[in-house]
């Protein structure tokens, strides 16, 4: 799966973010991905990632094997 797709899907569930996904085998479904977004304030860890599951959950059935990732907002990634 390409790349921009799946940054297209997050952006939809949390409009605001700033997504980098880096190709960890070069088959296209091995991702990490970090993921920078005002939406996460306030949450959990395992909630900031169940918002990005949910954002996936159709290519996570196929197209996606494995994806890692790192989410914060942008104080915890000391953006302005």
């Amino acid at each position: 799966m390409k790349p921009e797709l799946i940054v297209d899907k997050i952006r939809i569930a949390l409009p605001d973010a700033i997504v980098e996904m880096k190709d960890l085998t070069g088959t296209e479904d091995h991702w990490q991905a970090r993921i920078v977004s005002a939406g996460f304030a306030g949450k959990s860890l395992i909630q900031r990632h169940r918002i990005v599951m949910a954002a996936l959950a159709e290519e996570l059935k196929g197209p996606i094997h494995a994806l890692t990732m790192d989410v914060m907002t942008p104080d915890e990634a000391n953006l302005p």
